[in-house]
């Protein structure tokens, strides 16, 4: 049965991935995605990556109209599929699975890959920032 905690770990898994999809770092995702999914089988995590990239060409694929339900549609089935993993692990693996999950949400959830920023063109006095829980004061002209 699960936790309210573990249907939580799952969504947020299920949205890293729908969020994830399409971006620039949508490879290392895939990639720490497939391995948390493939708990060391091969054989398992190729089947994932087969399915991450299913998800991510299907959710290219779809046009401006039905993107949204799409997008649910996938995050959801990838709730499932992490709900699922959650459910067969010991209590130890699945404490580690779920911190996993939250951790892909926080690094590559909110539609923004935290660790990358690409394709910006800046004109004029410009603050920049990226990553989670950071602080930064800005002043711009002479009295700064």
């Amino acid at each position: 049965m699960l936790t309210e905690a573990m249907v939580a770990a799952a969504a947020a898994g299920g949205t890293a991935v729908v969020e994830a999809a399409g971006s620039d770092l949508w490879a290392w995702f895939r990639t720490r995605c497939a391995r948390l999914v493939g708990r060391g089988d091969p054989g398992r995590e190729n089947e994932a990556l087969d399915r991450l990239d299913r998800t991510a060409a299907v959710l290219d694929a779809a046009d401006e109209d039905e993107r949204e339900q799409v997008r649910d549609r996938h995050a959801r089935l990838w709730q499932g599929e992490f709900s699922s993993l959650l459910e067969s692990l010991e209590e130890a693996d699945r404490e580690r699975s779920m911190a996993e999950l939250r951790s892909l949400k926080e690094e590559f959830g909110d539609g923004v890959a935290g660790l990358a920023v690409s394709g910006n063109t800046f004109h004029g006095p410009v603050a920049f920032q990226t990553g989670s829980h950071s602080r930064q004061d800005n002043h711009f002209g002479t009295a700064g």
